[in-house]
């Protein structure tokens, strides 16, 4: 296969309102047949970073390239994508089928091209025979799948969706028009995020964490932010002893890392799913359940320390 074409490319880009900057040249791409997530907590600049790829943001410095093309000063409505906002921005005066025909009546699209797109999106978001009714007739859930459904028809090259939660929808939309498309989410929520993207970025305060695979941002956090931001981390401190060799609570583990220098001090990362309790003495550790709590299918424990397997991971401890 051939080099995929880069889609989306922002480079350096920089944004404040007033005194408080929320991006800080930042830069990242999504290419062909990618499906991006830009993760991270509230006030990261997530939400900022799609509004100035749609065109809803002008960047304070840096560039918005689209397809090769430099889109910075591009207005939103000339630009080949669409954005689906939490807020849905559906026109309340109209129709379910007259706001999903909207930006097809302004493309001076026939009525039969306009009456088959409708009919094809609704089916495509599970809501066939609601062309008549308002939006405030609906739900909120309901809602958003039209407000995908008006984003599709305009057959955006790329796909912006800001903390829309239609999963089944977006997979289906990924699986029926995705070829040679783009998509770019923004989300808080870590497991939808590891499900479904190709590429995570995870960002805060401005600046991208670490940006990566799912399994990659999972298993090999670059920094404790995004150990302790993606799943659930016991993150203790430790001792690199050399490469592939860390000590935790006076005991040596194995472990996957390398690079960080001989006796360098470092935060070690043990997932719940690689600790595994034995009989008192016949562990690595030994350590004191201190509380169990029920959580559905399992009950969780939480110990003073445990006994954990060699599957560990190290990432470099904070310097401030």
């Amino acid at each position: 296969m051939g080099m995929k074409n880069k889609l989306v490319e922002l480079v350096n880009v920089s944004k404040s309102f007033g005194s408080t900057k929320v991006l800080d040249e930042l830069c990242l791409e999504v290419k062909e047949n990618e499906f991006l997530t830009l993760l991270g907590p509230s006030g990261c600049g997530k939400t900022t970073t799609l509004r100035i790829i749609g065109g809803f943001e002008k960047p304070d410095s840096g560039k918005v390239f689209f397809d090769g093309a430099d889109i910075t000063n591009v207005p939103a409505n000339k630009r080949n994508l669409n954005t689906v906002f939490q807020k849905y921005a559906l026109f309340g005066h109209m129709t379910i089928e007259e706001n999903i025909a909207f930006g097809l009546k302004i493309k001076n699209k026939s009525d039969s091209y306009i009456k088959d797109k409708i009919k094809y999106a609704l089916k495509l978001v599970n809501l066939e025979g609601f062309e008549k009714r308002k939006p405030t007739s609906l739900s909120g859930g309901q809602q958003q799948r039209i407000a995908i459904a008006r984003a599709i028809v305009n057959e955006p090259k790329v796909l912006l969706l800001d903390g829309v939660t239609a999963k089944d929808i977006i997979l289906a939309i990924i699986a029926k028009i995705g070829t040679g498309g783009g998509f770019i989410y923004i989300t808080h929520d870590q497991e939808e995020a590891l499900t479904m993207s190709d590429k995570i970025i995870v960002m805060n305060k401005g600046y991208i964490q670490q940006m990566g695979t799912p399994e990659d941002i999972y298993n090999e956090p670059e920094n404790a932010f995004v150990a302790d931001f993606i799943g659930d981390s016991n993150i203790i401190d430790g001792i690199m002893l050399e490469d592939r060799l860390v000590e935790i609570l006076g005991t040596k583990f194995e472990c996957v890392d390398e690079g960080f220098g001989r006796n360098r001090p470092v935060d070690v990362v043990i997932r719940p799913e690689d600790v595994v309790l034995g009989e008192e003495g016949q562990g690595i550790l030994d350590g004191v359940v201190t509380s169990l709590i029920f959580n559905g299918k399992t009950m969780c424990s939480q110990s003073s320390f445990e006994n954990a397997s060699r599957k560990l991971s190290a990432t470099s401890s904070p310097t401030s």
